[in-house]
């Protein structure tokens, strides 16, 4: 056997097909990796001080050398904190009987205070808009059932308000308590979002109107703290042409006024479907949607180094939609979720690459949901506690340092194709990596959008430019059978009162996994070559470490 070949026999036996060949010359750097990947959000801000909330804020705050950044809805409805889908209250702003505002943080510090605690930061969503100063205030809660038209949802916490300045001195009594509370160097390192997805039913005014409320909350925070960081506008997938009329018109409008924007939100989805009988991915739309958004904040000069943060990037635009009502959501238990990331944070950095883009975050909209069925198909990252695959591919993630380095796959997609077709025909085969000090790790990806068995794809992966001598090997795994409590949990019967014991095995079995013990290996002229075989719908992060 030639001394730089490992043969890793991941099956009792390798497939017959050709091996993909996959390069990684860690020799041929190209700039620091960007750890866009650690920006998370959720519609329920209540959920956040819940036991399994807790729980979660400090793993993914754990996930990265970076600071994780959280991003919630409903941060300023009125109401008693009680959480519910698609809902949550702070009671943060009220009104005497004379008019005069009343302000109350409690429940606001209780959110803020636990993502500190567990040492991730505030992407302060500034919305939705409390009954006292709504236009429209009754009727005012969101009610949403699962299945439903639910026609209402979009009720007075949607509607613009009846009196700017009080809009503008709330944001300005908010930033204003935060820096006296947690201090003025915590509170710049914060991102400040007016509102939410205003092209559609998430703001019931004109985009003037929105254009409005975005002037009146950058006046009142830039008063407070002249230093913090303010954008917008939150859109939806400017794939859409609705969506992209609305991006380009706020930058205009900001281009036009010199209001404060110091960086550029909007978002991205994918558009999965059951109709084949099979749950079918849609990679094709997310991206287009990140593609779209990047021209647009292109076409802008004075914007077009200005951050860009997709404040949602998901498969799909519904966290709350279960894959017991909605079938075409039945990705989200297992790895394909976590394999379907791993190819779009690729993908997503291909297109800041093209575009010449600023690219800050790639926000994942999933928490969890308290109080719900063990694996009831939410998007979530974590289920009762116990973490569910596409949590790994974030622990993979934050494994990756340093810089970027070349990584070249015989079996990626291009990206023009992904852009029209997505991923119908061969399967999505890539690579990227990076090296930091003494380290070389690479992220490999086995994806198509069509979720049906298919064999494992034989993998040769070739890395160069590692020192001569002795090396440490670490593989890790997301599979079917690896770093997935889902499978874990079914294998037990799917238990909804899963005994102590039981438990205790679903949470090891949701951590990330090593496929092997590691192994020390001698490289040969600064390289070596690994043989494995990679599943459909699977993620290996192949780690290389050494002493000196």
């Amino acid at each position: 056997m030639d001394s730089r070949t490992v043969f890793l026999l991941l099956l009792p036996t390798l497939s017959l097909a050709q091996p993909v060949h996959i390069r990684v010359d860690a020799a041929r750097t190209s700039g620091p990796v960007r750890p866009f990947f650690r920006y998370f959000g959720y519609d329920e801000p209540n959920f956040t001080y819940a036991p399994h909330g807790k729980k979660l804020v400090r793993e993914l705050a754990d996930l990265s050398r970076e600071p994780v950044y959280i991003r919630t809805h409903f941060m300023l409805a009125t109401g008693d904190g009680t959480p519910g889908l698609k809902w949550g209250s702070t009671n943060a702003y009220t009104e005497d009987a004379s008019g005069k505002p009343v302000y109350d943080w409690t429940i606001v510090d209780r959110i803020i205070d636990t993502f500190l605690e567990a040492g991730a930061r505030p992407f302060v969503e500034i919305g939705f808009m409390p009954k006292a100063l709504s236009t429209r205030p009754d009727p005012y809660s969101a009610v949403w059932t699962p299945g439903a038209q639910n026609p209402g949802y979009s009720a007075g916490w949607s509607y613009p308000p009846k009196d700017y300045d009080k809009w503008s001195d709330l944001v300005y009594q908010w930033v204003k308590h935060s820096v006296e509370k947690y201090g003025r160097a915590a509170v710049e390192s914060w991102y400040w979002e007016v509102w939410n997805e205003p092209d559609i039913s998430y703001w019931h005014g004109t985009p003037d109107e929105y254009n409005k409320l975005y002037d009146s909350a950058a006046k009142g925070l830039k008063r407070a703290l002249p230093t913090a960081r303010i954008g917008g506008p939150a859109t939806t997938g400017p794939s859409s042409q609705r969506a992209a009329a609305y991006l380009r018109q706020f930058l205009e409008h900001c281009e036009r006024t010199g209001v404060p924007l110091d960086f550029i939100t909007y978002h991205a989805k994918g558009s999965p479907n059951a109709s084949t009988g099979h749950v079918r991915m849609g990679i094709a739309k997310n991206a287009n949607d990140v593609a779209r958004g990047m021209e647009i904040v292109a076409s802008f000069p004075k914007f077009s180094k200005l951050p860009i943060i997709l404040s949602e990037s998901d498969p799909e635009g519904c966290a709350a939609c279960s894959a017991r009502v909605y079938p075409q959501n039945a990705y989200r238990n297992g790895p394909l979720y976590a394999v379907y990331t791993a190819a779009m944070m690729n993908t997503i950095a291909q297109l800041a690459e093209r575009h010449g883009a600023n690219l800050e975050g790639m926000l994942t909209w999933a928490f969890e949901f308290e109080g719900q069925p063990y694996f009831d198909g939410f998007r979530t990252l974590a289920t009762n506690g116990v973490d569910k695959p596409v949590l790994n591919v974030f622990r993979m993630a934050g494994l990756m340092e340093g810089q970027q380095v070349a990584a070249e796959s015989d079996a990626a997609v291009a990206l023009d194709q992904l852009l029209k077709d997505g991923v119908r025909q061969n399967p999505y085969i890539g690579a990227m990596a990076s090296r930091g000090e003494r380290k070389v790790t690479a992220m490999l990806w086995n994806y198509h959008d069509d979720d049906v068995p298919a064999p494992a794809a034989p993998v040769r992966l070739s890395i160069t430019g590692l020192p001569d001598g002795r090396v440490l090997l670490r593989h890790y795994r997301i599979d079917q059978s690896h770093s997935n409590a889902y499978t874990a949990w079914k294998e037990m019967g799917s238990p909804q009162d899963p005994s102590p014991e039981q438990y205790s095995k679903l949470e090891a079995a949701g951590q990330l996994e090593l496929l092997q013990s590691p192994q020390w290996l001698t490289t040969a002229h600064g390289g070596i070559d690994l043989n494995f075989n990679l599943p459909r719908q699977a993620v290996s992060l192949i780690e290389i470490t050494w002493t000196r």
